[in-house]
This record gives structure tokens, sequence and C-alpha cells, in this order.
């Protein structure tokens, strides 16, 4: 049977969470973040008040579960493609820390590792065992081993202080922590929940997570993570010419963002701000494309608190010249849940 588990967004001005059952969605909550609790880059300032913050909003909101999933913050996980020869469980344990060497400082033992199978291994004929893509890899075949016989395989590398942060976080919450998992983990599961579905649209897409801080463009070839492109702009940059405009601060700027006030969001100085955005997505789509010649990348899904502005989308599609569609396609049942493309991050980090 499913476990309940509660996923969780930390982000940099809204607290997600989305209760989920394997694939059902049973509530999705969202409440403001309390100013200065997250800072630049997703550090949270005290683990004491977000486990507070987490257990009211659960109890506001009638939550009841045990165990929680954390999405990441960028910025604090390291994340690579690799392929690797075949090889045991232990084997790839000693061996996965040494793909990270370029990223790391200070001793192996302050940082923990971990991986996903992204394909099955190319094993003799007869030799394959069972196991889904998350299995452990099988044993090498003695005798048979080639050089092509390989894995590719999703790492990641983060420090142990990170994943600490989370277990006492979940903690002061009263939950215990299921899953830690990068933002592009989460989309994975997303895929994979709704594979035949985007089957039919390409084998190639995108996610658009319109964030706070930064604008994040993840590409994948069915449920293959193949690039990931960040643009250092994001609502802030909104929130500053509105805070401009109305002489008031950012917190309240982008509190008219959201809300729309006075319909701020036609406003003309916004619009030259949503095309500056376009224009910046639209040179790093097109360095994907050069990188990768045979890209027949033409639709994107969504995702984030950028996601409700309409014009903004609205501006991104045309110059883009692309298809956006709404989270809502990316999530089970996600044309029930209220602002879905909000939770596509707390909802797939839960799905695991």
């Amino acid at each position: 049977m499913a476990k309940t588990i509660l996923g969780i967004d930390i982000g940099h001005d809204q607290l997600k969470l989305a209760l989920v059952k394997g694939t059902r969605v049973l509530k999705a909550v969202s409440e403001p973040m309390p100013e200065n609790l997250v800072k630049e880059g997703g550090r949270i300032t005290s683990r004491e008040s977000m486990g507070e913050l987490i257990r009211n909003t659960m109890k506001r909101h009638g939550i009841r579960a045990n165990y929680g999933a954390v999405a990441l913050p960028n910025d604090a996980v390291f994340v690579k493609n690799v392929e690797m020869p075949l090889m045991t469980v232990e084997q790839l344990e000693y061996n996965l820390p040494f793909e990270f060497k370029d990223y790391i400082t200070g001793e192996l033992r302050e940082y923990v590792f971990d991986y996903a199978l992204m394909s099955d291994p190319i094993v003799p004929e007869g030799k394959r065992k069972k196991g889904g893509k998350n299995a452990p890899p099988p044993e090498p075949v003695e005798g048979e081993g080639e050089a092509s016989d390989t894995m590719e395989l999703l790492a990641v590398g983060t420090q142990r202080s990170v994943v600490e942060d989370c277990q006492e976080i979940l903690r002061k919450a009263g939950l215990r922590l299921a899953i830690t998992a990068p933002a592009m983990c989460a989309y994975i599961s997303l895929i994979r929940a709704q594979r035949e579905s985007l089957a039919k649209i390409s084998d190639e897409y995108g996610i658009l997570d319109l964030g706070y801080e930064a604008i994040r463009m993840y590409m994948f070839k069915g449920d293959k993570h193949v690039a990931t492109r960040v643009l250092e702009i994001g609502l802030s940059g909104l929130d500053t010419v509105l805070a401009d405009l109305y002489g008031v601060d950012s917190h309240l700027a982008h509190t008219y963002l959201m809300s729309n006030f006075e319909n701020c969001q036609e406003r003309e100085e916004c619009r030259a701000a949503y095309e500056n955005i376009a224009v910046e997505l639209m040179r790093v789509l097109n360095f994907y494309r050069f990188s990768n010649p045979d890209s027949a990348l033409t639709d994107m899904w969504l995702c984030g608190g950028g996601a409700v502005i309409r014009p903004l989308a609205e501006t991104i599609s045309d110059m883009l010249n692309i298809q956006l569609h709404s989270a809502d396609e990316l999530v089970p049942g996600g044309e029930k849940i209220d602002q879905c493309n909000t939770f596509a991050q707390a909802i797939g980090i839960a799905m695991g």
C-alpha cells in the first residue's frame, strides 16, 4: 500500500505543502513565508522557526502525516548525469563520490551521495535481473562483461549538514524525513506518472520554473534529465519595478504583483520587464539548441509562482515561439488543484 507523504517546497516567499498518497494528491496548501526566514540561495535562518511554520500550517489546514519529503534548493546540491560500467551497489557507493571531485571542497565524509538509475543496464540476454529504474544495479556477469556494459545514472551530492537540517526541521514539525532530493527529481516523478500522456505530445520537452530569485529551464528526453539552464533573474526583478512605481517596499510590491493589484501586471513597465526576461530565456534556449543540434524541443510546462502571471507567460510563449502548457497537465488530477503550478515541486517530491 502506498505511503502517505507530505511534500514540502520551501520557497523564498511561500511555503507549499502537498499531501500525497501514491500519485493521488489529497490536499495542497500554501502559506506566506515570514520575512528573512529564507535567505538567498534557499538558506534557512532558523530550523526551529521553519519547523514551527510547517507544524502550524499543517494544523491550520487539518493535515495529518507522519512522513515528509523535502525539495532541496538547487544551490544546495550537485547533480550530474553519469555513465558508469556495470558494478555492484558496494562498488558504486565507493566510486560515486569521485564523480564530484571537481565540485566539492573539504572532506568526503562531510557529504552524502545518492543516485537513481535512468536506464536499464546493458546485461547479456538471459542474465537480466528484475527491478525498476530506481532498483540497485544488478551484479556483473562474470566472464561475459564487456566495455559496453554500462548504466546511466542521475547522481546527486550534497553536504551532510543540509540533510541534517531537513531532518531537524521535520522533527520540529512532528514528521520523519522520508525523501530529500533536488527539484529536478520532483519533475522526473511527475513525468514518469504522466509518461503516456506526455508521449502523445513529444519525446523531448522542458519545464520552465518561474521562481522568485531565478528562472530555471529543465530539459528532458523521456524521463531522462538532459540539462538545466539557470537565468539569474526572477520575480524579484518585477517586485523592484512595482516598488519604484508605487513607492512601496519590495515585500508589499510582491503582494501587489501576485494579487494583480490595480491590474498592475498589465502596466507598460511590467510588460517591458517581461520582454527582457523572454529575451534572456530565448538566448538560453538558442544555446541549448546549438549545443544539441538534434533537439526538437517545442513544448514546455510552466511551474513556479510566476506561472500565475498570465501576461508574463504569454510574452514568453510568443517570443520563444514555443508551446507553453499549464502544470495542470503535468500533475495527476492537476485540473482539480487550485493554482496547481505552484505545487508541482511539492507534489513531485512526495511522489518520490
